[in-house]
């Protein structure tokens, strides 16, 4: 027997620790500002703001600083997904967010196939964020992978 499943408001869901801990496996640490290949300064598990060269931050610090961010970019998938989701989904469209960001995410093909309830091509969609500086990036081809995975509740 398939236990009954529905969608969640959005308004609703918040990042679950699973997906914090996605989010972090995938950004990794760095104790040291460092650039991130596109010229964007960032330190600890891809935090981004007001982050200047030279800057050190420790893990704990790293960790509070990702929550915040995760938090921040799980109210942008809030703002811009307008459909009720699976908890899965929105780990995996806040990871995504988290990594390309908010502007990028709520004017994505993702944020539109969903909205149109084509929940399966929304997550078909994530795996088109795979460049970076205009170049396919091995590394975000298999974030990609997995978020897109997370995304279908594998």
């Amino acid at each position: 027997m398939t236990p009954n499943r529905s969608r969640t408001r959005i308004a609703t869901l918040a990042l679950s620790a699973a997906g914090l801990v996605g989010i972090t496996q995938w950004e990794a640490f760095r104790p040291s500002a460092y650039n991130d290949g596109v010229g964007v300064t960032t330190i600890g598990f891809g935090t981004t703001t007001d982050v200047k060269p030279g800057d050190k931050i420790t893990v704990e610090r790293a960790l509070v600083r990702a929550l915040a961010d995760a938090e921040k970019h799980g109210e942008a998938v809030k703002r811009c997904v307008k459909v009720p989701l699976f908890q899965y989904e929105f780990d995996a469209y806040t990871s995504l967010a988290y990594n390309i960001g908010q502007t990028a995410f709520c004017k994505s093909t993702v944020v539109k196939l969903a909205n149109a309830y084509d929940y399966a091509g929304a997550c078909v969609a994530i795996e088109r964020f795979n460049k970076a500086g205009g170049k396919v990036l091995k590394g975000l081809v298999k974030r990609r992978a997995a978020e897109r995975k997370m995304c279908e509740g594998k």
